[in-house]
């Protein structure tokens, strides 16, 4: 038996997702075969080569010229440019030729479409340096990069306007897969002409079948705009071998996807399952193997013999978090990720920017109480922790494969005893590491503490301020208040620790003042020097969170959803208070931009909401709340 786990386009360009990273450890901790490949990479640098553009280019030659977009049209004036640098940009971007940054920083190397007009907002009157603010004399790596970026911004601009209009770097289709009540407009599309992008895909998928000759195919969807092209491989599978059986999972399919009844998705696929994958898939292989009866699959989908979905769900307890094994990237084009930098900001751009392990110091949250989160499923609900010395024996058995020493704990909140131990088993151990996750910024996290992490290889933070108001933080449950947060992150700040804030604006009975009062919050956390990074969300009500399961309880009427048979998570809700978030979220996000740049800081909240339409109310925050907290 012999196992082939997939990443399908698009999850991230700069490093692993780790999914099948975890279960390829896992499987082979347990003498099971196992490999994997990751086909959002091979897919992009299938486009990003001279043979590549040259497809697009005839691709892009062939629209009527009314249909072309500005992206289009300069690439095709510029094509030759494009088709002698393509090669030595990725080559860049991978680390492979530091030395071609000089050309790049010339200005005169790179073909400069619409992309680069972002460099505008940021031009210097005094050198003339659009970048000088960011890089100054020194930094031409990253100077380079950002350029470089921009460069494959502008490319994928044209993918997505030339070749396939649902094409992004991350979110791929996702508007056929995210709260779709029906399969059909996935069926529709995996049923339509394949056009140029699909041909790629399937040709990476028929190459990595005939290196792997696998038993069984496991495709991990994490979000919604994976779920697409996961179905564009198992379709390629199934039309070429149908004997090799495919199962999906993942984080998507958690969510959305626990009340499926539309048997036409396993036209495409055999199995489903759903939470933690380690128990359904060593039941799969055993089934697989002649060892176990259908009925004793667990947490698994399948199709019954009367043309019905069915939920197979045998009782057995999951795979503790200690004995998971270690995740392992063997088989993974480490030395072929590319490392973008779309964000000059030093704590935004970590998403993008760096090869990352990616690893977990905890299953679930020990916190579990936030009412705008999905409290109810497993990946948050299901707390276990592993030990210190067990976590950097993973550590170091990840490094020595790898030869990188940079993590990126991706726990939903990790447990601040868990950090502490585990800052004091890398020190007593001489472990050397970069690292930076994701926390509740609760009172634990004390300066002390914080000075402890930054010196075990702790260089960021991100965690959920969400609104900053005292009331509505109260009626979210987060356990923390604004003050809290300010002297928690200033301790991580000062300890030479970035941190990054999660924000969100559209919380039920949330009012225009307290959006106000929100961002004047916001404003002076980054004045002070707490905060260097954030970004805000527009708060979704979904089926498995608190506030789905009891609306009465946040004053707010959820609206009736439609018959489902495919996708079920995201909900509408009535509000009583009438405001109109989205139009104020255009000025939150516009102000976030500019405070993560340094500029704006001065200015009154307000003059961010100008395009509003309706007077905005005047702060009723004091200008020096937050330096007065800090004493």
């Amino acid at each position: 038996m012999k196992v082939l786990s997939l990443i399908p386009p698009m999850t991230q360009l700069n490093t692993p997702y780790p999914s099948t990273a975890y279960l390829t450890g896992f499987l082979r901790s347990r003498g099971i075969e196992a490999v994997q490949e990751d086909l959002a990479l091979a897919l992009v640098l299938s486009f990003f080569n001279p043979l590549g553009l040259l497809e697009v280019k005839n691709q892009a030659i062939d629209m009527p010229e009314a249909y072309r977009s500005s992206s289009v049209n300069f690439f095709l004036d510029f094509f030759d440019d494009y088709h002698s640098t393509i090669s030595s940009v990725i080559t860049f971007l991978q680390g492979k030729d530091s030395t071609l940054s000089h050309r790049i920083n010339s200005r005169d190397f790179l073909p400069e479409g619409p992309r680069f007009s972002s460099l505008e907002a940021f031009d210097d009157e005094d050198s003339g340096d659009p970048l000088a603010w960011a890089f100054g004399a020194l930094g031409s790596q990253d100077r380079a990069r950002h350029l470089a970026t921009l460069y494959l911004n502008d490319l994928s601009d044209v993918l997505r306007d030339a070749v396939d209009s649902r094409f992004e770097f991350v979110r791929y289709a996702e508007s056929l897969a995210g709260s779709q009540p029906t399969f059909t407009p996935l069926n529709d599309a995996l049923n339509a002409k394949p056009n140029l992008m699909d041909l790629h895909l399937s040709h990476l998928t028929l190459e990595a079948l005939n290196r792997h000759q696998p038993t069984l195919v496991l495709l991990s969807v994490p979000f919604p705009g994976a779920m697409y092209a996961a179905l564009r491989i198992a379709q390629t599978i199934k039309n070429t071998d149908p004997k090799i059986k495919i199962a999906l999972g993942g984080g998507y399919v958690n969510t959305e996807l626990r009340e499926m009844t539309d048997p036409r998705v396993f036209n495409y696929l055999d199995f489903v399952t759903l939470d933690s994958g380690e128990r359904p898939l060593l039941a799969l292989l055993e089934h697989l193997a002649g060892k176990r009866s259908k009925s004793r699959l667990v947490r698994t989908f399948i199709k019954g013999e009367d043309d019905t979905v069915e939920l197979i769900n045998w009782q057995e307890p999951d795979i503790p978090f200690e004995e998971v094994g270690t995740a392992t990237w063997d088989g993974l084009p480490l030395d072929s990720y590319l490392s973008l930098l779309d964000m000059l900001n030093p704590m935004h751009r970590l998403w993008s920017d760096g090869r990352w392990n990616k690893l977990t110091v905890a299953h679930g949250c020990y916190w579990k109480k936030c009412s705008f989160c999905d409290v109810s499923l497993d990946y948050i609900s299901r707390y276990e922790t592993a030990s210190a010395s067990l976590l950097v024996d993973r550590i170091e058995q990840i490094i020595h494969e790898t030869g990188q020493t940079g993590f990126h704990f991706v726990d939903e909140a990790a447990p601040p005893k868990i950090l502490k131990a585990l800052a004091e088993e890398l020190i007593r151990r001489r472990v050397v590491i970069s690292w930076w996750g994701n926390i509740r910024f609760e009172k634990t996290f004390t300066p002390e503490l914080a000075n402890l992490l930054a010196k075990s290889g702790c260089i960021a933070m991100s965690g959920g301020l969400e609104v900053a108001s005292n009331r509505l933080l109260n009626l979210m449950k987060k356990g923390v208040s604004v003050n809290q947060v300010a002297q928690v992150t200033k301790g991580f700040s000062d300890a030479g620790i970035l941190v990054h804030a999660y924000l969100m604006y559209g919380f039920p009975t949330q009012t225009v003042q307290e959006t106000v009062d929100s961002l004047e919050y916001v404003r002076q956390l980054f004045e002070q020097g707490c905060i260097q990074s954030g970004f805000f969300h527009r708060f979704i009500c979904t089926v498995h969170s608190s506030v789905g399961k009891n609306p009465e309880e946040y004053g707010v009427q959820l609206v009736p959803l439609p018959e489902i048979s495919f996708a079920k998570n995201d909900i509408s809700f009535i509000d009583p208070t009438g405001v109109n978030h989205d139009v104020l979220g255009q000025g939150l996000k516009k102000a976030i931009y500019n405070y993560m740049h340094g500029v704006g800081l001065e200015e009154d909240v307000r003059s961010w909401f100008e395009n509003v339409g309706s007077k905005i109310p005047k702060t009723t925050i004091s200008k020096h709340h937050i330096a007065k907290a800090l004493d």
